[in-house]
């Protein structure tokens, strides 16, 4: 048997660069490379590794560990989890600082692998530099904050265990039921270890990514069910995109005169414009699908994991004869809301489906419902896309208890802006190129584009909703255009989030990977104040203001950031705009530039796009001397009784 002595990191090294996934015949090569950022505990062994022969790999320098793993989660998301970059990171702060983006992938079922270095596998030098000592178990290592949040876990406690590891962490990695965050753990010692590894470890393989059929009992439960319903709805899911399954969803849709509604990682699917789209569903939904989805009679989810802004809670289906249809890979999101399992691939199930639903000569009976819907939807969309202040008197589409004349004048005072965010929204929709990528994650801007935004283009709506991750906007966006460098990739997030991570911004100017980020600044943050008001609070440390020292809260004037400066100082083209005339001669210049952008816009808090028949439970006090949230709690028992238990 031939063998190849190397350390085990320049064997996992050599593996990572041989794996290849098989999807509908095509072939593509699974790890593009490596995210990095060296410190003491992966520098001399990963780094060694990879700066002596790293294959076809790519190595990216990041600026920090999460805003790179997310990097990550953007490249694999927009290749479909086809091709993913693997993260490696030094011991400690560097690995606790990817915890955060393991449960982003975890949560959105996307493939990211992580090599975080470790503590010695030996002890002897114990306690090293920025290891946690629990006296109670010392085999405890920072590092096992991965378990919670990774499909995947292991520590390479001996270069021998690598290859087990590795064969494991790729069938996770490519099983589009179980994929998520893979955690390889790296003791630093142990990368430098050296061992015999037999050469077949380091054969070309190619993982097939297979299409689950579906079985023949579970096609008769699925026609027996819809033989029964006359007004079907389906949900578009995340696994319409990965399964490449919109062309099967859209012909059953028309053969059946079936309307859809989408979920944030849907979106897009299909785009818009289709006569049976009823746009974004749930707590964040449109207009038109919230509006049939309380009166149809089975829901059809496609790919979806209902989560609670998609179901509102489980709330939003009121029809008393509801069931649900789930089709899935995962048994486990299969088996949600007690709906009727098809479990298989998407657009194997649609296409086994329809013929056999034809034969039946089935048909939904909306008559004239799904046209008025998108009509009224249509409507609604023109005219938040067209709100503009007008003076003292005007009221925003976020109408609550908020002092907004005063918090208005105030504004208007320190920024010379009156844009709201509703037509900021619109104009962006009309002058961004049709097939330009949208990225957002947090905030109120995922709400506002799930309920307006008209897609355009394929694969061109972006939105990580699944952990709603603020910071995750900016350092996706560079993942996105490493996927797809050919087109214009326009980040959308608040002020909040943008201060929460943006590092890898400087990484795209390194790699000249150009980003558009628009940066819709309105001194809040604005979704959680919302929130809280809804539910009874007055506003409390969610405005972005001095504090008050006489009362010593959170006060004072609003704290302006000039956040076109600051990208500036990166290197970055920015722009700062407080007129729609300047936003579209921003957006305009901004395509013709080579370097990363940020156009900076000044927008009146409470102008995002309100609710549309939604409800969504969270915890709130069930005492208090507020009567507004005693009137909360009161209205929340009344919505629970309506609602599913599971």
């Amino acid at each position: 048997m031939a063998k190849t002595r190397l350390t085990m990191a320049q064997a996992l090294v050599k593996f990572l660069d041989n794996q290849y996934v098989l999807v509908d015949g095509a072939e593509h090569k699974f790890v593009k490379g490596i995210f990095a950022i060296f410190g003491h505990g992966n520098v001399l062994g990963l780094g060694q590794a990879l700066e002596q022969d790293r294959g076809a790999l790519v190595v990216h320098q990041g600026r920090n560990e999460q805003g790179m793993a997310h990097a990550a989660i953007g490249y694999a998301k927009q290749k479909l989890r086809r091709e993913i970059y693997a993260c490696s990171t030094s011991v400690g702060p560097g690995s606790a600082n990817m915890v955060t983006a393991a449960a982003t992938a975890t949560a959105n079922r996307i493939p990211l692998l992580l090599l975080p270095g470790d503590v010695f596998a030996t002890r002897q030098p114990d306690p090293v530099l920025q290891q946690i000592e629990q006296s109670h178990d010392l085999s405890i290592s920072t590092n096992d904050a991965f378990r919670a949040v990774s499909k995947y876990w292991d520590r390479i406690s001996r270069p021998e265990q690598l290859m087990s590891a590795c064969i494991n962490a790729m069938r996770v990695l490519t099983d589009p039921a179980e994929t998520g965050a893979v955690t390889l753990s790296l003791p630093q010692d142990v990368q430098g270890e050296a061992y015999d590894y037999p050469d077949y470890f380091f054969q070309k393989r190619v993982h097939r990514m297979d299409r689950r059929l579906p079985t023949e009992g579970m096609m008769q439960d699925a026609l027996t069910l819809l033989a029964g319903k006359r007004k079907p709805l389906i949900v578009c899911g995340g696994g319409v995109k990965y399964g490449a399954a919109a062309a099967a969803l859209q012909q059953f849709a028309e053969r059946f005169n079936i309307p859809f509604a989408e979920t944030q990682a849907g979106k897009g699917a299909i785009l818009s414009e289709h006569t049976l789209n009823l746009g974004g569903i749930g707590e964040t939904g449109s207009l038109a699908a919230n509006t049939l989805a309380k009166e149809a009679d089975l829901v059809i989810g496609i790919g979806t994991r209902y989560t609670d802004f998609t179901t509102s809670s489980k709330w939003i289906f009121q029809n008393p004869e509801v069931a649900f249809l789930n089709i899935n890979v995962s048994a486990f999101d299969a088996g949600k809301l007690d709906g009727v399992q098809l479990l298989a691939d998407a657009r194997e199930a649609l296409d086994a489906l329809t013929p056999r639903l034809a034969a039946t000569d089935y048909r939904a009976a909306w008559g004239d419902a799904i046209r008025k819907a998108r009509e009224s939807l249509y409507r609604e969309v023109d005219r938040v896309y067209q709100v503009e202040y007008s003076g003292e008197e005007f009221v925003p589409e976020i109408d609550d208890h908020l002092d907004r004349k005063k918090v208005f004048a105030e504004f208007i005072e320190q920024t010379h802006s009156v844009l709201t965010q509703s037509k900021v929204l619109g104009t962006l929709n009309e002058c961004l190129p049709q097939d330009a990528v949208i990225v957002a994650a947090s905030g109120s801007l995922p709400g506002d584009l799930q309920r307006v935004w008209r897609t355009t283009g394929v694969n061109g709506y972006h939105v990580e909703y699944g952990y709603s991750c603020m910071g995750y906007e900016v350092n996706a966006s560079l993942g996105v255009k490493l996927a797809e460098p050919e087109r214009e990739v326009y980040t959308l997030l608040g002020d909040g989030s943008f201060m929460m991570l943006h590092s890898e911004l400087v990484t795209s100017i390194q790699e000249g990977c150009k980003i558009n980020v628009v940066l819709l600044d309105n001194m809040t943050n604005g979704c959680i104040n919302n929130l809280q008001m809804e539910h009874g609070m007055d506003s409390f440390s969610t405005e972005f203001r001095f504090r008050d020292h006489e009362t010593n809260t959170l006060t004072g004037g609003f704290v302006p950031v000039d956040f076109a400066m600051l990208a500036q100082a990166y290197g970055c083209k920015t722009y700062r705009v407080t007129t729609y005339a300047q936003l579209r001669d921003a957006l305009e210049d901004a395509r013709k530039q080579t370097v990363s952008t940020l156009i900076d816009i000044k927008v009146l808090p409470k102008t995002m796009v309100h609710k549309y028949f939604s409800w969504w439970r969270v915890g709130g006090a069930q005492v208090s001397e507020s009567s507004r949230i005693r009137q909360v709690a009161d209205r929340l028992n009344e919505n629970i009784d309506k609602a599913r238990d599971y």
